[in-house]
C-alpha cells in the first residue's frame, strides 16, 4: 500500500489540521518539529525542564492550570465583562448561557448553570468570585461521574487495550506515554504497531518501545492490521505480559473501511481471548473543538468505545469540549494531556479540571510551589 501524499487531506481540513500527524510522529511528539523531553527507560522526564539542574519541576496542578490557561482566560474575560455592574436579569442570564455555549461547554451544561443562578441569584448582583465558584461546582457535577482511572485488571493476563482515534489526535504518543507509566508501575508491556497504514507511526512506536523497555510487535507498512494485532496478543500471552496496547489506523475518509478493519481486529483478538479487548480507548484532540464530539459519536458506533483520553488541552481555548462530551455521552474520562512530556499525561480528576478551567485556585497549588492567586 502506498503512502498518502503530503499536505492536508480533505478530512484534515475538515478537522482543522494544517498537516497530518505523519509530520510529527517520527519525533515522538504531538507537534511537528518539537523534540520529546529526554526520558530514562521508564519514561521518566529527565530533561533540563524536568528533573535536571536547579530548576524545580512543576507539580501536576501547576501544569494543569498552565495547560488550561487559554481556556480559562478566554472564558474569564467574557464572564468579567458580562457581570460588571449588572444584575442577573433575564438578559444577563441569556448572555451568560451564550458565553458558556461559545466556550464549548455544551448546551446541557450551560442551561444547568443558568438555571441554578436564576433560582439562587435572580435580580441580584453577583461578583466574579461567586460566579466562578458556581461554574466550577456545576462543571464538577457533570464530570465527577465520568472521572475514572484506566484500571488494569491483574486477572486478565494480558489486559488488552485497543487504542482508536483519528490521525493527528495523538494516539501513538498517548500509547507511548501510557507505556512509560505502566512500566514505572512495574508492569510488563507489549505494544502492537497496528497503524500499518503509516510508516511513521510504526517507527514512532518503536522509539517509545526503546525508551520505555516495552516490547514492540511491528510489521512493514501496508501489512494486515488484524494479523499484527493477533501476533501482538500472541506474543504478550507467551511472555505473560501484564498489558498489551494496540495502535490502530484513524482514517475517517472511508468510514465503512475503518469499521470493517476495526471489527476484524476485534474478531481476531477474540480468537485468543473472548473477553478482549478489555478497554477501547478513544484519543481525542482538544484543539478540534466540536469535531471531537463528532469523532466520539462515530467511534462509539464503529468500535464500542469504553473510555476517553483527551490530548493537547494546552494548545487550545476550547477545553470546555470535554465537559460537553461528558454530559452527552457519559463515557469514562481516563487521562488528559496538557503538554508533550510523559508526566503531562495524567489521570483525570473532575474537581481539579473544573476549577482550573474557570480560573479558580486549586487546593494544593500554593503548597506545591504555585501561587493560588496567579497562573503558575
Amino acid at each position: 500500500m502506498s503512502e498518502e501524499k503530503s499536505g492536508p487531506s480533505l478530512m484534515d481540513r475538515l478537522l482543522g489540521r494544517k498537516a497530518p500527524e505523519d509530520q510529527a510522529v517520527a519525533t515522538g511528539t504531538d507537534k511537528p518539529g518539537t523534540a520529546e523531553p529526554a526520558t530514562d527507560q521508564s519514561g521518566a522526564d529527565v530533561s533540563e525542564t524536568g528533573r535536571s539542574g536547579t530548576e524545580k519541576p512543576r507539580s501536576w496542578l501547576q501544569r494543569l492550570r498552565a495547560g488550561l490557561s487559554r481556556s480559562s482566560s478566554a472564558l474569564g474575560q467574557n464572564l468579567t465583562a458580562l457581570i460588571r455592574k449588572r444584575k442577573l436579569d433575564d438578559e444577563t442570564l441569556q448572555d451568560l448561557e451564550d458565553i458558556l455555549i461559545q466556550a464549548d461547554l455544551g448546551v446541557e451544561t450551560a442551561v444547568r448553570i443558568t438555571e441554578r443562578l436564576a433560582k439562587e441569584r435572580y435580580d441580584k448582583e453577583i461578583d466574579d468570585v461567586e460566579l466562578r465558584t458556581v461554574l466550577a461546582q456545576e462543571i464538577e457535577a457533570v464530570l465527577e461521574p465520568v472521572a475514572k482511572p484506566l484500571a488494569i485488571d491483574p486477572a486478565k493476563s494480558p489486559h488488552v487495550i485497543l487504542v482508536v482515534g483519528v490521525n493527528g489526535a495523538g494516539k501513538t504518543t498517548t500509547i507511548g506515554k501510557l507505556a512509560a507509566q505502566f512500566r514505572r508501575e512495574g508492569r510488563s508491556v507489549v505494544l502492537g504497531a497496528g497503524d500499518t497504514f503509516r510508516a511513521a507511526a510504526i517507527e514512532q512506536l518503536k522509539i517509545w518501545g526503546e525508551r520505555t523497555g516495552a516490547t514492540v510487535v511491528a510489521r512493514e507498512q501496508g501489512s494486515d492490521a488484524s494479523a499484527l494485532a493477533f501476533e501482538a496478543l500472541q506474543q504478550a500471552r507467551a511472555a505473560q505480559a501484564d498489558v498489551v496496547m494496540i495502535d490502530t489506523a484513524g482514517r475517517l475518509q472511508n468510514r465503512t473501511e475503518l469499521m470493517a478493519e476495526l471489527e476484524k481486529i476485534v474478531r481476531v483478538i477474540r480468537k485468543q481471548d473472548e473477553t478482549a479487548p478489555h478497554d477501547v480507548l478513544l484519543v481525542l484532540d482538544a484543539t478540534t473543538g466540536q469535531n471531537a464530539m463528532n469523532q466520539t459519536e462515530i467511534f462509539r458506533q464503529v468500535c464500542g468505545v469504553t473510555g476517553l483520553a483527551m490530548t493537547k488541552l494546552d494548545g487550545t481555548a476550547r477545553g470546555g469540549i470535554l465537559v460537553a462530551i461528558a454530559a452527552k455521552h457519559g463515557l469514562p474520562v481516563h487521562v488528559i494531556g496538557v503538554g508533550e512530556g510523559v508526566d503531562d499525561l495524567h489521570p483525570f480528576t473532575a474537581s481539579e479540571f473544573a476549577r482550573a478551567i474557570v480560573g479558580e485556585a486549586i487546593d494544593g497549588d500554593a503548597t506545591e510551589g504555585g501561587d493560588a492567586g496567579r497562573e503558575p
